[in-house]
């Protein structure tokens, strides 16, 4: 069976959610809080779902050239209230490694973001669009997560430091 451009796209986009399962999981062993340690493995567990997801979509579009619809689910904005909490900011130092991590993370989201986008954008079938979309939406929601926490980490750093010019 010939290559097509939607299962080189899946298998791309696998490769992309492996390396940051990887990523993550790498993370979560080298954190030394229990906090930091369970946000990287819930993001670890998330890019898990996405494998999952694009995996399926790829034994079937590799069957019949046909995609699967799927029900939405998403990552909400309740779960990253629940996440981001005052005692994992704490334990995020803004220049050691988990903040290091959590940027690097960030470029991450933002080349599946692009992958995504891109794929929704250009795809003709329906329900291709509409996965890729979702996928797009739902790393948009990651990325926001991981700017969220740089941001306010960042923010403490500055105010503990009065790095502010007023």
């Amino acid at each position: 069976m010939a290559e097509t451009d939607a299962l080189t796209i899946l298998k791309r986009a696998i490769l992309l959610e492996t390396r940051g399962r990887a990523f993550y999981k790498k993370a979560a062993e080298t954190a030394e809080s229990p906090e930091v340690k369970d946000f990287f493995e819930m993001m670890a567990a998330e890019e898990v779902r996405h494998i999952k997801i694009l995996s399926e979509q790829y034994r079937s579009y590799q069957a019949d050239q046909k995609f699967k619809p799927r029900a939405a689910d998403d990552f909400s904005a309740e779960v990253a209230d629940q996440v981001i909490t005052d005692k994992l900011k704490e334990k995020i130092s803004a220049a050691g490694f988990e903040s290091a991590a959590i940027s690097a993370a960030m470029g991450m989201e933002e080349r599946a973001i692009k992958l995504y986008s891109r794929r929704a954008a250009d795809a003709v079938d329906p329900q291709e669009k509409a996965l890729y979309k979702w996928l797009a939406d739902w790393e948009s929601q990651h990325l926001e997560l991981l700017s969220r926490i740089d941001r306010e980490v960042t923010e403490k750093i500055w105010n503990d430091n009065r790095f502010w010019p007023f």
